[in-house]
């Protein structure tokens, strides 16, 4: 979990959106994040995994993917940190 997430303002917000049904949004608004972090570790490169990785509407896998986009070094790592957490949601 990063700074960010243990802070009390995303601790608080995101509880009283996710209690609110804003699950959705809080996906959408997390998506661009992810292209970002993709794109400026990976290039172009890593924006081809934005089409199965907009496919997955789970947000706790979605941050997973951006921790592990993170902490990771090659896209060959994060495509199999994507599939290992399709195949755990199956």
């Amino acid at each position: 979990m990063s700074v960010f997430e243990k802070s009390f303002f995303y601790q608080e917000s995101f509880k009283k959106g996710y209690e609110k049904g804003y699950a959705k949004g809080w996906r959408e608004g997390f998506l661009p994040e992810l292209e970002c972090a993709l794109e400026r570790k990976f290039g172009c490169e890593g924006l081809k995994l934005m089409s199965e990785i907009s496919q997955i509407s789970d947000l706790e896998q979605l941050k997973a993917i951006y921790r592990g986009v993170l902490k990771i070094n090659t896209l060959r790592e994060v495509d199999e940190l994507i599939r290992s957490l399709q195949i755990s949601s199956t």
